[in-house]
This record gives structure tokens, sequence and C-alpha cells, in this order.
């Protein structure tokens, strides 16, 4: 299994970001969004909140990345995507420990995300990490297809 190390996001980071985001988001099953995704728009998206992000790289590719976002009441709300190809190989469990620490260290309470129903590998990965089920959410994301997907809130006390 090749390394990857985990850092903090730095400006220049944007666009593969974005381009990573773009991929996940072709497999219309792991985030909320669907194609098209303009790369362009995400990465300045990216680039205005790089401070909360930290990424994954393997042979100088990104292949990971987790942002938290700090709300005004003191929580943080994460989102995380990983290359389908690294998925299952550590990758998700270093950027969660990466994020926690993050969080702890910018005063945050409490971290919280939301997932699909039906992912069970990531739902299984954030229980490792020691988040807990807080809630469901019906019928919540309609889908290009048409389909509503639940989603799961779940949460960490930090």
């Amino acid at each position: 299994m090749a390394e990857f190390a985990v850092r903090a996001a730095a400006a220049g980071d944007a666009r593969a970001l974005a381009e990573l985001f773009a991929a996940v988001a072709g497999e219309r099953d792991g985030i909320a969004t669907e194609p098209p995704v303009d790369i362009a728009e995400r990465a300045a998206q990216f680039a205005a909140t790089i401070a909360g992000s930290v990424v994954a790289v393997a042979g100088g590719q990104l292949v990971g990345m987790i942002h938290v976002e700090a709300t005004r009441h003191g929580f943080g709300e994460i989102g995380m995507c990983v290359d389908r190809d690294w998925r299952g190989r550590g990758v998700g469990s270093a950027l969660l420990r990466a994020v926690i620490s993050l969080a702890r260290g910018q005063g945050l309470h409490k971290l919280s995300l939301e997932v699909f129903a039906h992912n069970a590998a990531a739902i299984a990965l954030y229980r490792r990490a020691g988040f807990t089920e807080e809630g469901r959410r019906v019928r919540q994301y309609r889908r290009s297809s048409g389909e509503l997907w639940d989603t799961i809130i779940m949460g960490l006390a930090l």
C-alpha cells in the first residue's frame, strides 16, 4: 500500500480539491452534489474557506479532503471526500483524526455531519471515530433521478 500524508490545505490546492469533489459527485451516491460541477466556481469556494480544510496527498496527488465549517454556535459541520481508489486504506480515518484535532484547536465543542443512510462504509468510519447517530432526515435529498434519500445526522462531542 502506498503511503500518504495528511496536511493542512493550502491555497494552491483549491483546483485539485474541486476536481476531487467533482469526481466524487460523479459517483452520484456519496455526497449531496451531483454533476455537473463547475470546477472553477467550486475551486473559488474552496479557496475562500481553505483554512478549514485538511488534505491527504499521495505521490503528489490529492487523494482526500475534509473540511470543518465552524458555526457561530461553537460547533463545526464537516464534509469529506476520498478518491475511490483510496477508500478503505486509512485515508478517511487519518482525515477525521486531523479535523478533530483542528476543531479542538479552534475551541469547538462538537462536530456534526450528515451522511446518506445507505452509505454503510462511511457510517462505520464515523462510528469508529466516535461519532454517534443523533437523528434521521427522512426523504431529505431529492436526487436528479427523482428519488428522495434519507440522511443520518451524527455528532461527536469534543
